[in-house]
């Protein structure tokens, strides 16, 4: 299925920002961005919504969308909290998740493969996103999966510009094996664990995701 013309928008506008042509503060004017992309302003106003949803935008009312790059410290709280939420719906997944779910799970990650294979980061992040969607789902708790929702939106441009940094789609690749090896056996603790060390954003991961960033403060 053809994307939204939007959702390619966003995408697009995600890259200027990441890369630096919009800065933190500046104004995001539809009717520009329109013109640039050669849209109505239709398609511009809801790619900036959803911009929004994520954080990377802020809406202020009578004055306009502008830009905000949150600082190195929001970024590790909310992915620190993020680990911790995808835990607990791994571990509850593990002894909930239901046949057809389990199939559903494998099938999501066999599409994620295709993508490492493709070198499609965009397709494997897509895909990605719905191999957690099922887990949350399959907790059981409903109040849970839209948490968990809610802060997947907040994270998506930051998550996705993880998977440009060499070799990263091949080790998330890695880490969703563990992470579906584990809920087969029912192991809850050893599910939590996998998916914990495949969202934290530590170290090495943390380093490549503000050298991505930093372009944008500068």
């Amino acid at each position: 299925m053809e994307r939204k013309r939007s959702d390619r928008i966003a995408d697009a506008l995600e890259g200027l920002i990441f890369d630096g042509t919009f800065a933190d503060g500046d104004r995001l004017d539809e009717v520009q961005l329109a013109s640039r992309f050669s849209v109505s302003r239709t398609p511009v106003r809801e790619a900036l919504q959803r911009l929004a949803q994520s954080g990377l935008v802020e809406q202020i009312p009578r004055r306009g969308v502008f830009v905000r790059q949150p600082g190195p410290v929001e970024l590790i709280e909310m992915f620190e909290v993020m680990a911790e939420l995808e835990a607990v719906s791994a571990r509850l997944a593990a002894s909930r998740i239901s046949d057809k779910a389990l199939a559903d799970l494998h099938a999501a990650n066999e599409r994620c493969k295709l993508a490492v294979e493709a070198l499609d980061t965009d397709g494997y992040y897509r895909e990605n996103e719905q191999f957690h969607a099922i887990l949350y789902r399959q907790s059981g708790n409903g109040f849970l999966e839209q948490e968990c929702l809610r802060l997947q939106r907040r994270l998506q441009p930051f998550r996705r510009v993880q998977l440009r940094v060499r070799g990263r789609m091949k080790q998330s690749m890695s880490e969703h094996e563990a992470i579906v090896a584990a809920v087969e056996e029912g192991d809850g603790d050893k599910a939590a664990n996998a998916i914990r060390q495949h969202v934290s954003v530590q170290g090495e991961k943390f380093h490549h995701l503000m050298a991505n960033l930093r372009p944008a403060a500068e």
